[in-house]
């Protein structure tokens, strides 16, 4: 089973196959900032065309999977392209015929929930913090907005996006949307005994497992995100409350809604 590792400045890549291990490096808590985004495109796209890999497992270093999107990039010089850059992302994720594994530890919020959710199976920690905090910077998630109904219900999918209420890792899995929680210390080896499980099945069979079972899901959800980026770029980044927000954010003080 060769092994080999790719570094760059936001991602660290390690392949062993049939696995190709993602480990998301951005200090202190792993903020998806527009380079991150970048690489994480670029290193999807190269394990799409790679048929010795049928598996990728992502991974928070240090402390945290990932804090969420870099705040500085909704501002309304860079949303447009902030929200094309991550999205492809999201949508490669959607579309890869690669079984996804996500696992979750310390914090996983806004677009970091996100890259998680969008993934086929995620384990998290019991103390993992999940949650949807844009809605207190005057946004909302996208992604969330488009498919968090499908895994937890729509009920507690506008608690979560409507409120920004944080949950821990044991909640996400009790609503469905993480796989399973463990402790802190179980993470590794949960991942290891899923790896082991899909190490010893056709990689041509979980291809087309995906494939039949995402088809309906994956073609809605296109239309579905379409549309919340609209939305979110014609309307809400275009209100002063969404502006205030993010400056507030910025400038750690309370935000002073104008409503309009």
């Amino acid at each position: 089973m060769p092994t080999t590792e790719i570094a760059s400045s936001r991602l660290a890549v390690d392949f062993a196959t049939p696995v190709a291990r993602i480990l998301l490096r951005h200090p202190p808590l792993n903020v998806i900032d527009i380079p991150m985004m970048e690489e994480l495109a670029e290193t999807l796209a190269e394990i799409e065309a790679r048929p010795d890999v049928s598996v990728i497992v992502f991974s928070g270093e240090g402390k945290a999977f990932s804090a969420g999107v870099d705040v500085a990039a909704h501002t309304p010089d860079t949303v447009d392209a902030m929200l094309t850059k991550f999205h492809a992302v999201i949508r490669a994720l959607i579309a890869t015929r690669k079984v996804t594994i996500a696992a979750v530890h310390g914090h996983c919020l806004g677009g970091g929930a996100e890259l998680a959710m969008v993934c086929d199976i995620v384990y998290t920690t019991e103390s993992a913090q999940w949650g949807f905090p844009e809605i207190k910077l005057g946004c909302y998630p996208p992604v969330a907005c488009t498919a968090l109904a499908a895994l937890v219900g729509q009920k507690r999918a506008a608690e979560l996006i409507l409120t920004g209420r944080p949950i821990n890792g044991t909640e996400a899995a009790e609503i469905g949307l993480a796989s399973r929680s463990v402790p802190e210390d179980e993470s590794p080896s949960i991942v290891d005994e899923c790896l082991g499980h899909l190490r010893k099945l056709s990689p041509e069979t979980l291809k087309l497992a995906k494939k039949a079972s995402y088809a309906w899901d994956s073609m809605h959800f296109d239309k579905g995100l379409a549309r919340a980026e609209r939305i979110y770029l014609d309307e809400l980044m275009k209100t002063s409350d969404a502006r205030e927000g993010i400056r507030a954010f910025m400038d750690k003080r309370e935000p002073k809604w104008t409503r309009k």
